[in-house]
């Protein structure tokens, strides 16, 4: 086992089945080297929260011969295999969410993939080969126009979303772990994205 998929294992909290999902990320990294590997906060619709791990990043999407960095974020619950991430296009200040069958207006990916999820034969790198394909013909999001980007907020919040906690004192307090690279170096994140 590489020292990459070390890390992540350690990563992992013990109530994942960690070997598994550990190596099931590393197979996604080695293929989508924008996504990095995170511990971070999530905020359920009834507003409850708990500490899940995360895929974040860009996914290269090839729209009308041109490739476009999509920003998203695979959540991976404890009792991932047997259910499907919760994904979501994550899109930033410049960007606004492209709503379709696929994708709500809060930017949840419901994709039949996910719908259909069948553990032993699902999995999260043919998960995000899927949405290679289905957003290069069904874009997730597209780039604001100069006034709609001056309108709209940047702190653009999902209900699934990781969440940023305040202190009585106005401080924040965020809940966030990433590892390094198998080769050292820092992950990149390219959120060069139009449409």
């Amino acid at each position: 086992m590489p020292y990459y998929e070390k890390a992540i294992k350690k990563m992992l909290p013990k109530t994942y089945l960690r070997k598994h999902v550990a190596q099931e990320m590393y197979v996604a990294l080695t293929h989508f080297q924008s996504l990095v590997p995170m511990l971070d906060r999530y905020v359920y619709n009834d507003g409850t929260t708990k500490n899940l791990m995360s895929l974040t990043g860009t996914i290269p999407v090839m729209f009308e011969d041109k490739t476009y960095n999509i920003p998203v974020c695979l959540w991976i619950e404890e009792s991932y295999p047997q259910t499907a991430p919760i994904c979501y296009v994550r899109p930033t200040c410049e960007m606004m969410v492209l709503t379709s069958k696929y994708i709500s207006s809060n930017g949840e990916v419901m994709l039949p993939y996910l719908e259909e999820w069948n553990n032993g034969d699902c999995d999260l790198l043919s998960l995000l080969q899927v949405m290679v394909v289905m957003f290069g013909d069904f874009p997730p999001v597209c780039m604001q126009t100069n006034s709609e980007s001056e309108q709209a907020p940047c702190w653009l919040q999902f209900n699934r979303q990781a969440e940023v906690l305040s202190n009585t004192d106005g401080s924040t307090d965020e809940v966030h772990l990433q590892i390094a690279r198998e080769d050292g170096l820092p992950f990149q994140q390219d959120n060069e994205t139009n449409c």
